[in-house]
């Protein structure tokens, strides 16, 4: 059968390295194969999405995420997303379950649309705190590093987890980045005579973080130690219920109540557990006439803080700032903050905190949108992370 030559005439079948099209509308989808979304249905916390957005030159994905008005979230789609890697921006609000469902439902909506990858973007990992068995309770971060699996979520974006092993309860890659290089730029741009300064850690916990940010300025390193009321670090760990203590002849300890008889060994007796007993704070170091700066992960409820502050005042600290990656500012933190003696309070862009920021004027902020952004590049292109951690120490 001879072979039809259309001539001058340009075919409508166009090649392209190997990609064919066959004269369909192209749908509306990036040039880069990627869509970058925000899962959030307040105005406020999709002001971190526009910045990264921003920043990647892309424009922030078409969609609808509102409540019923029964409550119940609802999530509408209105672009395709079939073959793409969608990247979900997901800022953490103070109504933390409702953006956790925001997030769910929407990787559940583009996972059911056919999307490739679905990497959530999770700036602050919320209940990253019950990352630990405490009396009778449950892991609760554990069960939600399930439900996102679930969801169908394929990878995760996070900065400064709470505990770095929280890592190991997902079954997917997670990325956790780290705010300490920005608010070490802060540190050696806004505050005056920086050399004068000297990093605190807020309680034992906290020394290896500050004596990283202490090598990487040249800086001194004071302790605080002593707690002027118990704090989460100090809740029992229920995973014994030690029996009351009774009196014993020729030994004090502690003996199995009578209900416990039942044991291979029922006259058993354990040895007297001491309860915790923690001092009024103290300071191991010298702040006297110097800038104190504390460093942290979190700042949420400000009492501990307070505190701290009022102590360093009394050692002979001059100024007082406070430099954290997420900003939760809870209740009367904005208050606390203003009537203290702390001068200037440091958080970045990973929490929205502007009403916060319009009470208390020692609140200030770091962006961070480069570095997630950046990452979000990588990823989609198949590129290194490495990049993004140089300098980095592992207890930051």
């Amino acid at each position: 059968m001879p072979i039809r030559r259309f001539g001058g005439h340009r075919s409508l079948v166009s090649y392209s390295q190997g990609t064919k099209s066959y004269g369909y509308t192209k749908m509306n989808i990036s040039r880069t194969g990627y869509r970058v979304f925000s899962a959030n249905s307040t105005t406020a916390c999709t002001e971190l999405a526009k910045k990264i957005t921003e920043r990647l030159g892309v424009e922030l994905g078409k969609s609808a995420v509102y409540q019923e008005s029964n409550t119940e979230t609802r999530v509408n789609l209105k672009e395709s997303v079939r073959g793409q890697d969608i990247f979900i921006i997901q800022t953490i609000p103070r109504d933390v379950n409702t953006a956790i469902m925001e997030l769910l439902v929407m990787a559940y909506a583009l996972k059911t649309s056919c999307a490739k990858n679905i990497i959530g973007v999770i700036p602050y990992f919320p209940y990253s705190k019950q990352c630990k068995m405490r009396k009778r309770g449950s892991v609760v971060c554990k069960l939600l590093a399930s439900m996102l699996a679930k969801a169908g979520l394929t990878h995760i974006i996070t900065m400064d987890l709470h505990q770095k092993e929280i890592q190991g309860f997902f079954s997917f890659p997670v990325d956790n980045l780290r705010a300490s290089p920005f608010l070490i730029q802060y540190i050696q741009e806004e505050i005056p005579d920086y050399r004068n300064a000297i990093i605190v850690a807020k309680s034992p916990s906290a020394a290896k973080r500050a004596q990283s940010y202490a090598e990487r300025l040249r800086l001194g390193l004071a302790v605080m130690h002593g707690e002027a009321h118990h704090s989460e670090s100090d809740m029992a760990d229920g995973r014994y219920s030690p029996p009351l203590s009774r009196a014993t002849t020729g030994h004090t300890g502690l003996e199995l109540p009578s209900t416990s008889r039942h044991v291979p060994f029922p006259g058993i007796e354990l040895p007297m557990m001491m309860a915790k007993e923690k001092p009024p704070i103290t300071v191991v170091g010298d702040v006297g006439g110097r800038i104190a700066i504390i460093v942290d992960d979190i700042i949420d409820d400000v009492e501990d803080f307070v505190a701290a502050a009022e102590i360093l005042k009394e050692r002979g600290a001059y100024k007082i700032y406070i430099m954290a990656t997420h900003g939760l500012l809870s209740a009367e933190a904005p208050r606390l903050i203003e009537e203290s003696a702390i001068d200037e309070v440091v958080v970045t862009n990973t929490v929205p905190h502007e009403v916060q920021k319009l009470q208390c004027p020692k609140i200030k902020t770091v962006d961070v949108s480069m570095i997630l952004a950046e990452a979000i590049r990588r990823i989609h292109n198949g590129e290194s992370m490495a990049y993004l951690f140089r300098n980095i120490a592992v207890d930051d």
